[in-house]
């Protein structure tokens, strides 16, 4: 089990690697456009979505990495007081619970949507603009399946976890 959830670990370790050039690219993109606009006069559609695009896969593709590395947003109080046990505990029923029925869910109803933009190629947000959202849409799914592969890495490594604990 654990060379599987370190396969899967590897999935987005590798897109995590990729994606978090796109931060720079944005950030470069973004103080490119603020200067020609303020110092030319000139504004492009395009090169705005760029950011964007940009921006929608820096969270979209990067969510799973982020849970790689622990590094999400928690809510549960009493987690960080927990031993080991507990935590492991948690997380489990979080993952079989609560995340992954909700990406299933988001899954199974943004994939008709995905789908039928790609089916017509769906063109700019904007005229002038990128002529592809069905790329920008596409994030959902792969937004989907990087978290499920991540969560079952996780839940993966929570049921060695609570084995191990086991006297």
């Amino acid at each position: 089990m654990l060379a599987l959830a370190d396969r899967l670990d590897d999935v987005n370790r590798a897109v995590g690697r990729i994606v978090q050039w796109s931060a720079l690219a944005m950030v470069l993109l973004q103080f490119a456009l603020v200067v020609l606009r303020y110092v030319f006069g000139l504004s492009y559609i395009f090169w705005n979505e760029a950011v964007l695009y940009l921006h929608a896969a820096l969270f979209m593709l990067g969510a799973g990495y982020t849970f790689l590395v622990d590094a999400h947003v928690r809510v549960d109080i009493f987690y960080s007081r927990a031993t080991p046990k507990r935590k492991a505990a948690i997380d489990c029923l979080g993952h079989v619970l609560f995340l992954t029925p909700a990406l299933v869910l988001l899954l199974v109803y943004s994939w008709p949507s995905v789908r039928r933009s790609w089916s017509i190629l769906e063109g700019p947000i904007s005229v002038g603009g990128i002529p592809a959202s069905f790329l920008l849409k596409s994030l959902i799914p792969a937004f989907c399946v990087l978290l499920l592969i991540q969560g079952l890495a996780r839940l993966l490594r929570d049921i060695l976890r609570l084995r191990a604990s086991d006297p």
